[in-house]
């Protein structure tokens, strides 16, 4: 295949270019900090550059990039944070592409450096940090989440994240073949048995790009399907962290929960979206249920994640499962009765 030759072909030198493709829409609470972890990379910072694809923010969003001195702004009129991808790539130049969200921080200056050493190994073609960073200072519900090792408590019962989780001591449930380099592990990945990678922190070759469907919308996991379908399986999990400032409050986790749902349904039904979950859900899905509706094996999961970091933040995951538990309940029951399901408004998003 020539995709996979010029893959295989494109091995990581100390000078390959990177480009950092972000996201926003509203998003001055967060994007701050996010550019300034960027710009205090060690990497040669003439070998970066920092696009942002915005979606109409009326807050200081566009005033921040500009503080930061980033390379390029676009537009993004489909609004959405996976059409944002797709139009900050359009405009990339770099051989390293980085997905990073606004509310996304790197959590150390050698950060990209640690990233890109796997891709010295040309069988690898994206890697992705192998945890969220818990830090004291973040709110609890940031902090929750980061020991979670995931933001949607379904996955838990599913088997299926891709972050290292204080409730069950491992970065996924699933059965993925696994190398230990020392500073990564190189995963070897199945259909049948793929993790939800590709988002907060995940960079890859540019030239994958040719083998995956990513137009008009950069749904990151189903990048990742594709490209194991079309004969590129190896990624690395990189043993660092990212940050991911996801909610403050219950209110807006609520609101995520009802976004995330709301939009998988439509590009569902649009026939746009490619990874596998139905292999996986049903069973899954029924222990979530009857776990949430029992509470005591949600109140086990707790004591698990409290014996290896006691943090009270531990409390939310009772509230965050039936929250999940009720806003998804209402998804399926309006897809039952046939009533068409529409993305989550961005009017007045704010990150």
């Amino acid at each position: 295949m020539h995709n996979e030759t010029h893959i295989h072909q494109s091995i990581l030198s100390p000078q390959l270019s990177v480009s950092f493709v972000i996201p926003t829409l509203n998003s001055e609470r967060t994007l701050r900090e996010c550019l300034h972890s960027i710009r205090e990379q060690t990497y040669p910072p003439d070998c970066v550059e920092i696009i942002i694809a915005d979606a109409g923010s009326t807050d200081n969003t566009l005033t921040i990039a500009k503080e930061f001195d980033v390379d390029k702004i676009v537009t993004n009129p489909l609004k959405t944070g996976e059409a944002g991808k797709t139009e900050g790539i359009k405009v990339s130049r770099g051989d390293i592409i980085a997905i990073i969200d606004s509310d996304n921080i790197l959590d150390n200056p050698e950060w990209l450096n640690r990233m890109l050493a796997p891709f010295a190994d040309s069988e690898i073609i994206a890697s992705e940090p192998i945890l969220y960073s818990r830090r004291d200072k973040d709110p609890a519900l940031t902090r929750y989440f980061a020991m979670l090792g995931m933001n949607d408590p379904l996955c838990l019962f599913l088997g299926n994240y891709d972050r290292q989780s204080m409730i069950t001591d491992k970065w996924t449930g699933l059965n993925v073949k696994e190398e230990d380099h020392g500073a990564y592990l190189k995963l070897t990945l199945k259909e049948d048995q793929l993790p939800t990678i590709g988002a907060n922190g995940f960079i890859f070759r540019h030239v994958l790009l040719d083998s995956v469907k990513w137009e008009p919308y950069f749904f990151d996991i189903d990048v990742v399907q594709q490209a194991v379908q079309a004969g590129f399986p190896c990624l690395a999990k990189v043993k660092c962290g990212i940050v991911h400032l996801y909610c403050e409050s219950l209110k807006d986790f609520t609101r995520k929960q009802d976004r995330r749902i709301r939009d998988f349904l439509f590009f569902s039904q649009q026939r746009q979206r490619s990874y596998p979950w139905n292999r996986q859900c049903r069973l899954g899905a029924v222990r979530f249920c009857i776990d949430t509706l029992l509470v005591v094996p949600l109140l086990i999961q707790m004591a698990r994640g409290w014996l290896r970091k006691k943090d009270p933040a531990w409390l939310f995951h009772l509230p965050v499962c039936w929250i999940t538990l009720l806003v998804y309940g209402v998804a399926t029951v309006k897809k039952m009765l046939c009533i068409q399901p529409k993305p989550k408004s961005r009017t007045n998003w704010q990150k």
